[in-house]
């Protein structure tokens, strides 16, 4: 069992103070999170403005950041539609980073994903395979990657019935990684424990610790599911 930290998704400062968005403050929080646990970040790459983005010159300067600072640490990207809803666009942007990360996460939910798949794939980059419901997981199941993907994501608004349900449509021999959003993310978390899958957490997810309080940094949730994971071991 491990954990990945994703650091920012689409969180604003007036939601908590402390969510990172330049490349110096992704880095910065990537090194908290490895001491603490992580063995992988996900991240949202943001421009000048403060607005999600996959421009190269975000993508690659959060990337470069990220590596300088935790080198050899795995470094995912998201290509949702809630950064550029033109599926065409987020599939060509991919093979403009100079500085390619280790993997994206692609939501299968969305229009155009395979043509993203696609070009990640193409340029040597590990894709995830995001699944929200039962219907995502039968979709990667009909395609032509569901060995390809480095592991499917099951990504949950509701509680644990729900990640299983997913979770028992995910062929064999396909890693999976469970997280949750919101207040029923530690519920998820603990289930997937229980049963030795991997884990997702940070700010993009929870803006609570199991006990309610509100937590000082990434660093403080992915070890409040560290130590959750390890009591289910």
């Amino acid at each position: 069992m491990a954990v990945k930290a994703c650091l920012n998704g689409a969180r604003t400062r007036t939601e908590h103070p402390a969510v990172p968005r330049t490349p110096g403050e992704l880095a910065a929080d990537a090194i908290a999170v490895r001491r603490a646990g992580a063995f992988a970040v996900h991240v949202h790459p943001r421009d000048s403005g403060g607005a999600q983005t996959l421009k190269a010159v975000a993508c690659d300067a959060a990337v470069e950041a990220i590596r300088v600072a935790v080198p050899g640490l795995p470094v995912g990207l998201s290509t949702a539609e809630a950064i550029d809803p033109d599926p065409f666009a987020r599939a060509a942007a991919v093979k403009t980073w100079r500085q390619p990360p280790d993997f994206i996460s692609v939501n299968l939910s969305e229009l155009g994903w395979p043509g993203i798949v696609r070009a990640a794939l193409h340029a040597g980059i590990a894709v995830e395979a995001g699944l929200a419901t039962p219907a995502d997981a039968e979709e990667l199941v009909r395609s032509p990657f569901t060995h390809q993907v480095v592991r499917a994501l099951v990504e949950v608004d509701g509680g644990v019935e729900d990640a299983r349900a997913i979770a028992r449509l995910i062929p064999d021999g396909v890693p999976q990684l469970w997280h949750g959003y919101g207040e029923r993310t530690w519920e998820v978390i603990s289930a997937a424990g229980t049963a030795a899958i991997d884990v997702r957490v940070g700010f993009e997810d929870v803006l609570a610790l199991p006990d309610g309080r509100t937590p000082a940094s990434n660093a403080e949730l992915v070890a409040a599911a560290v130590e959750l994971i390890g009591r289910q071991a």
